[in-house]
């Protein structure tokens, strides 16, 4: 199977196994308060994975990666830190909307990660993409209102887009060290970012919940963040974040799905206005993403025949930007302008 393949279930697993996590999520924070719960499942993400990684090292198993080093200190401090308030903002939103509204929302997190790498990042978004992005918006507007006739604003919604914009961050941070060792990001953001989720329900004054509601949110971070999160940077390797989210995107359907079976939730009709709005901007997005594999496929690596005196000879380029360079050989010169697409690579997200 071609690596990209092999990115793509990466990132389709990942959303999967984060889709469980907001409907469950609702469940437990009927036993324990929405700072603690993001601690907890950061934490078990952190633990788990640092209990995975030691099982894989013991095995000698999986690729070898460099680890982190103080060049990405700057990368890693700001995805601890917006790991922390991503997972609060998104548990307190939860408490406040019904989870399928949150799960559908989880779709904003392309277009923030996608605004973040074109601006920050200078990546390059095609116009299908900026189609979906639009479409994306507009739904998420659609679910930022209560509905019936009102015009107030739905808390719980707002919440939830706050959490997509930090992850939007996060997600581009991560991409620029996701050539380390992903074991290692993934326990770094749990540990570090659970530690400090906990540190501010304990100053909030939350409740450390009992044992058996401790173990059930360590057990779904570990799944839904943990393994999730290791999935999805094992992805963005070979895929780039835009690219990456845009197959993730099918995460928030997933929790809408969940949401029903699991708590019997039945949205009101602009949620299904919305979802349809949100479904046809994830084909948009599939569609792009199939062509742009073709394109890069097809446009980054080519051929060049060059004639010195009698001889020829043919090599390979791979270009990213236009610019003109020069060939010497004795009193000859050559010049040769290749006009080529600039690299692109397209928005967890836990």
């Amino acid at each position: 199977m071609k690596t990209k393949n092999i990115a793509t279930v990466y990132a389709i697993l990942a959303a999967a196994l984060y889709a469980i996590n907001i409907p469950v999520s609702k469940l437990l924070l009927n036993y324990a308060g929405a700072t603690i719960t993001a601690a907890f499942l950061y934490l078990g993400a952190g633990i788990g994975l640092l209990i995975y990684g030691g099982i894989e090292k013991l095995a000698k198993s999986g690729r070898r990666q460099d680890g982190l080093t103080k060049k990405e200190l700057p990368y890693t401090v700001a995805m601890v830190v917006l790991d922390i308030i991503a997972p609060i903002l998104l548990m307190f939103g939860i408490t406040r909307t019904n989870s399928a509204n949150v799960s559908l929302l989880n779709n904003f997190e392309i277009v923030a990660t996608s605004m973040i790498a074109l601006v920050v990042f200078k990546e390059v978004i095609s116009k299908k993409l900026w189609i979906a992005i639009l479409m994306v918006t507009t739904a998420s507007v659609i679910l930022s209102f209560e509905g019936a006739g009102a015009f107030a604003l739905n808390e719980g919604s707002l919440l939830a887009l706050g959490a997509c914009i930090c992850w939007g961050f996060e997600n581009n941070c991560t991409k620029m060290i996701s050539n380390k060792n992903s074991t290692e990001i993934v326990v770094i953001k749990g540990c570090f970012s659970g530690m400090g989720s906990f540190i501010i329900a304990l100053l909030s004054g939350e409740r450390i919940p009992e044992a058996k509601w401790i173990a059930a949110i360590l057990l779904l971070g570990f799944v839904a963040y943990g393994l999730s999160i290791k999935f999805y940077i094992m992805a963005q390797q070979h895929l780039g974040a835009a690219k990456t989210s845009a197959y993730y995107s099918i995460a928030p359907f997933l929790g809408v799905a969940f949401s029903m079976v699991i708590l019997g939730e039945r949205p009101a009709m602009q949620f299904y206005i919305a979802m349809a709005i949100m479904a046809a901007s994830t084909m948009v997005m599939a569609k792009d993403t199939i062509s742009l594999q073709h394109t890069h496929e097809h446009e980054h690596t080519h051929t060049h025949e060059h004639f010195h005196g009698d001889l020829v000879h043919t090599h390979e380029h791979t270009h990213k930007h236009t610019h003109l360079h020069t060939h010497s050989s004795n009193s000859e010169i050559h010049a040769h302008k290749h006009n080529d697409l600039l690299g692109h690579e397209h928005p967890h997200t836990a």
